[in-house]
């Protein structure tokens, strides 16, 4: 059976990050998302994680940001990540999910992503404008996505930095 629960730094933050390792290889830390993740913290509490017999087969952590101008708040979905083992499954989606109905129940307004369109789409996120947000480095504009969770990510517009 498998669980979803919100993360436990203190029991699973080794694990998460040797599944970060295990899916994404060390060139994830090259990735511009990381110099958002680099100087912020994530939000344990509506991170989830997904357990079968204790041990973490999938994540979604999550991270503060702020964007634009008026340093709008939102919320930074990923890395997700998923066991070899359970890929196919749409347990990354499930994991997604749960973390969005979190932050949405903390009343963050708007969620970002980085990701497929076409995976992350069948959970409401959409592709926005050319631009609209911008990243501290390069960024394919393709695959940046927002979603609404108790406010309106269509009014996110600006530099996405971390708070």
């Amino acid at each position: 059976m498998i669980e979803i629960l919100p993360e436990t730094p203190e029991l699973h933050a080794d694990a998460i990050e040797d599944l970060f390792d295990a899916t994404f290889g060390p060139g994830h830390f090259a990735k511009t998302a990381e110099r958002l993740r680099e100087t912020s913290a994530s939000i344990p509490e509506v991170n989830r994680v997904a357990l079968m017999d204790g041990e973490v087969i999938a994540v979604c952590r999550v991270w503060p940001l702020v964007v634009g101008p008026k340093r709008d708040r939102a919320l930074f979905y990923g890395p997700v990540a998923v066991a070899p083992g359970h890929r196919g499954s749409r347990l990354g989606l499930t994991v997604t999910g749960e973390a969005l109905e979190a932050g949405e129940k903390a009343g963050w307004p708007a969620a970002i992503l980085i990701g497929a369109p076409a995976y992350f789409g069948e959970i409401g996120f959409t592709v926005t404008p050319r631009n609209q947000l911008l990243f501290p480095g390069p960024q394919d504009q393709s695959r940046v996505m927002v979603r609404d969770l108790a406010g309106d990510a269509s009014l996110l517009s600006g530099m996405v930095t971390a708070p």
